[in-house]
């Protein structure tokens, strides 16, 4: 796989060719400053509910989970509690993020953290061959097999979204 543009590869790129993942680096343009799933989504001229947002959350100190959904979706709460087996789950402050993840607010990848925090992804992704999630850089997505994603982050398929 090629670096994107400039940048170089990020962390996120450099652990899914460690691991002999198949990826593909799709760039957008950030420049309007809409960085949600569904801009990029809509940039990239993809389906919304198959790129996926990565959501850090936790349910108490030093207690932190990952969950990934699509870009058209929203987290069900007591959902992602019910994955962690935990009795409630909140999302951490965005100005936590960068410090627990290395990565910033745009561009939080599910792969290549600075810890490995339980992940849970969207049972949805199975539907397709590849999802996107952030390549770990505002401006980037990795396209991917979601079954290889779920393997590299030691995750699993769970019901997340809210009905």
């Amino acid at each position: 796989m090629s670096a994107p543009g400039k940048i170089g590869k990020t962390n996120a790129m450099r652990l899914l060719d460690q691991a002999e993942i198949p990826y593909e680096v799709l760039e957008y343009d950030t420049s309007d400053g809409q960085l949600d799933a569904c801009s990029m989504a809509r940039k990239l001229g993809l389906p919304s509910d198959q790129v996926f947002k990565t959501l850090v959350t936790t349910s108490g100190p030093g207690e932190f989970f990952v969950f990934v959904v699509p870009g058209s979706g929203e987290l069900d709460l007591k959902a992602a509690a019910r994955a962690a087996g935990r009795k409630k789950i909140e999302m951490i402050p965005q100005k936590t993020l960068f410090p627990l993840t290395g990565y910033i607010h745009g561009g939080c990848s599910p792969v290549g953290m600075k810890k490995g925090f339980p992940t849970f992804i969207d049972e949805t992704a199975q539907l397709f061959d590849r999802i996107c999630v952030s390549g770990g850089k505002i401006g980037y997505t990795v396209s991917v097999d979601p079954l290889l994603l779920v393997r590299l982050v030691n995750g699993s398929f769970e019901d997340l979204t809210v009905k």
